[in-house]
C-alpha cells in the first residue's frame, strides 16, 4: 500500500497533461481576441476586393467574349 502511494505522490502525468491544457486554452483565447481586432480591417479589405470584382467582371465578360 505505501508502495502505491508513493508510486501516485511522484507520478506528475495528470499534471503535465493539465499545463498543457492551460497553454493551449491561453494560445486559443489569444487567437481569438487577435482575431477580434483584425476582423473590422479584414472586412473592409474583402469588402473591397468585392467591390472591385464585381466593378471588373462585366469588362472582363466582355474581353472573354471578344477574343480579338
Amino acid at each position: 500500500m505505501m508502495k502505491f502511494l508513493k508510486k501516485v505522490r511522484t507520478n506528475e502525468d495528470g499534471a503535465t497533461a493539465i499545463e498543457y491544457g492551460l497553454i493551449a486554452a491561453l494560445v486559443a483565447i489569444a487567437l481569438i481576441a487577435a482575431l477580434n481586432q483584425l476582423s473590422g480591417s479584414l472586412s473592409g479589405i474583402f469588402g473591397d476586393v468585392a467591390d472591385t470584382l464585381d466593378e471588373n467582371a462585366p469588362a472582363a465578360e466582355e474581353a472573354a467574349a471578344d477574343p480579338a
